[in-house]
């Protein structure tokens, strides 16, 4: 072999040894890179459980319907009666008054209740905030439980609302404090009626998830053990409280025990 065929051979297999050492190392980095991707988002996501704060929810989730009563006196009424019999957790729900008619009612309630009921806004996180809320809920149409999450921060409660078990696995996942599943009977206190699950739903529900969860939809007294039964944490309630909502409220806590 003469000497330039050998310098000649040797250039190029060092130059190919070169681009071969260079290619796995690319994949290499590329394979470190993507285990590191994977490492943080499962970081993240065990870091956005470690947020969600462990919670007991009391046996009566009372939601307070603007549309059912007509003007603000008559609503902070009933919420003071509720409180009196015995309501310590109330969701303020107004769907169809524009921000500042909520906001006036729900600063009042605030004022009202004080720190004696814990309140949760539906659907609106700022207004959550700016009525010195304890909470919001969100639906599924709403603002998403991440979204919320940040507009609230960490130390408020957060709750989701569910009406499958794909959505409540889903829910299961974010940094929401309790899930709600329903309906769990037929109800009319929705335009827009998702369908009935019943209490094999809730069932299934208690197995998909460890978090607090809140059965609603045309619970009753005269159905309210039968749901608490089945797994649910917490029943959720309007229609049911409305006539004599001290009464009401107190007869719910008896039944529930």
């Amino acid at each position: 072999m003469s000497a330039t065929f050998e310098v000649g051979f040797l250039l190029v297999f060092d130059r190919s040894v070169k681009e071969v050492a260079s290619q796995l190392t690319v994949r290499f980095k590329s394979k470190a890179a993507d285990k590191s991707v994977r490492r943080h988002t499962v970081e993240r996501v065990h870091s956005c459980r470690a947020l969600v704060s462990m919670i007991t929810l009391p046996r009566l989730y009372a939601i307070l319907d603007a549309s059912c009563f007509p003007d603000t006196e008559a609503l902070c009424l009933s919420a003071s009666e509720l409180a009196a019999g015995g309501v310590t957790l109330l969701q303020y729900r107004n769907k169809s008054g524009n921000a500042c008619q909520m906001l006036e009612q729900a600063r009042e309630l605030k004022r009202r209740l004080g720190n004696s009921v814990k309140l949760i806004m539906n659907d609106r996180a700022d207004l959550c905030l700016a009525a010195k809320f304890d909470g919001v809920h969100v639906g599924q149409e709403d603002l998403s439980p991440e979204g919320a999450r940040k507009v609230i921060g960490n130390t408020l409660w957060l709750g989701v609302s569910t009406h499958n078990p794909m959505q409540l696995a889903e829910a299961d996942r974010t940094t929401a404090n309790y899930l709600a599943i329903g309906p769990v009977f037929a109800t009319g206190s929705k335009a827009n009626l998702d369908p009935v699950i019943g209490l094999e739903g809730v069932r299934e529900a208690r197995g998909l998830t460890r978090k607090p969860l809140v059965a609603i939809g045309g619970i009753t007294r005269a159905n309210c053990r039968e749901v608490i039964a089945a797994g649910a944490d917490a029943v959720a309630v309007i229609s049911d409280l409305l006539p004599e909502p001290r009464n009401s409220a107190d007869e719910f806590f008896r039944i529930l025990g």
